[in-house]
């Protein structure tokens, strides 16, 4: 039996969540960067190869951030090429499994041109920043657009959405934990979750 359309699922729950009850975060001073830290220490010690891909990708996403870059697809595929060490990166071409294959991410015609939509949504002005970002992450884990390395992407994406405001959080590590496309809670915990870094950073 094939498993229920996850991505279906997370887009009528992206819908229904009150993004607006997301903490309001504010610039501070420039001081450790999280992302940074997180890829040479633990990631480092796992793998030095994948840190250095991740710096990478991370100085792209904070170039691209400081220009104000139009977030899409394109932007993404240029960030994860350093991440994979890859002459390309394309947008899959079938349905996507995660979680042992509990979870597919349907593809249909419109898949693509859906995620550049939702990704344009980061420049809204009326959706607090810690939704914003928290948002763009989820969307990234669900609409699944790499063969590989998608939980990278989501939380490049996370900290460009932050920086394109001025905001770094001083720590990632607590972002790293599995997110459900069904749970409108476990989306409103993760922009507090983001709200409670910069409140840590403060």
């Amino acid at each position: 039996m094939t498993a229920a359309d996850s991505l279906s699922v997370w887009l009528r729950v992206r819908r229904r969540a009150d993004w607006h009850d997301a903490p309001v975060l504010r610039r501070i001073p420039p001081g450790r960067d999280g992302f940074r830290a997180w890829c040479e220490g633990p990631v480092r010690r796992r793998d030095p190869m994948r840190a250095e891909r991740l710096l990478a990708a991370h100085a792209l996403a904070r170039e691209d951030a400081a220009r104000r870059t139009p977030l899409d697809f394109a932007v993404l595929a240029g960030w994860q090429r350093e991440v994979l060490a890859a002459t390309e990166a394309p947008f899959r071409v079938s349905d996507a499994y995660a979680k042992g294959g509990r979870e597919r991410y349907g593809l249909t015609p419109h898949t693509r041109a859906d995620f550049d939509s939702c990704l344009r949504e980061t420049t809204d002005p009326h959706i607090p920043l810690a939704a914003r970002a928290a948002r763009a992450y989820l969307d990234v884990a669900f609409f699944h657009p790499f063969a590989d390395g998608n939980a990278r992407a989501a939380l490049l994406t996370l900290v460009h959405v932050l920086a394109r405001e001025g905001v770094v959080l001083r720590e990632v590590g607590p972002l790293q934990t599995t997110r459900y496309a069904d749970d409108p809670a476990g989306a409103a915990d993760l922009a507090a979750l983001v709200g409670v870094l910069h409140r840590r950073g403060r």
